[in-house]
């Protein structure tokens, strides 16, 4: 598969698109607040789309909430459009399970 990396202001545009994510370190990433129970459920839904995208962020499930990194292997583990796509196909998930930020 080839990846369209993203840098610098490129990052930021597409950042704008996505409330809440930011580009920190070497990643896009995002916290999500729900409850216990519903975060599990979400973490489940996120995977499920991964597996569509062929592309896996790093979830992180806590007590009330669910942390989101990703970043791309393939290219040195730099940001790339297929990122932002995840990123907002999470932003969808996290929508139908009443996350909050």
């Amino acid at each position: 598969m080839r990846y369209e990396t993203v840098d610098g202001d490129e990052i930021e545009r597409r950042l704008a698109e996505l409330p809440g994510w930011a580009f920190e370190g070497d990643a896009l990433r995002r916290r999500y607040r729900l409850e216990h129970v519903a975060a599990a459920i979400m973490v489940a839904h996120i995977a499920q789309v991964q597996k569509e995208l062929d592309h896996h962020a790093d979830l992180t499930l806590g007590y009330d909430s669910v942390q989101v990194a990703t970043t791309t292997h393939a290219v040195g583990g730099r940001v790339t459009a297929t990122d932002f796509a995840l990123a907002h196909r999470i932003e969808e998930v996290a929508k139908a399970h009443g996350a909050s930020g």
